[in-house]
């Protein structure tokens, strides 16, 4: 049988804002893939 933790609205809160963080900073990481694959491909770099 499986147990589950109960959590309560502290540390809900903190772990949605710890998912907001991760989620904001892993788009941020992909819009800088693409925008240095851009610059890669488009021969703006000398």
């Amino acid at each position: 049988m499986i147990e589950t933790v109960k959590l309560n609205e502290a540390q809900k809160k903190s772990r949605r804002g710890r998912n907001v963080a991760l989620g904001l900073l892993l788009a941020a990481l992909v819009v800088l893939f693409y925008i240095v694959t851009l610059i890669k491909i488009g021969g703006f770099a000398n």
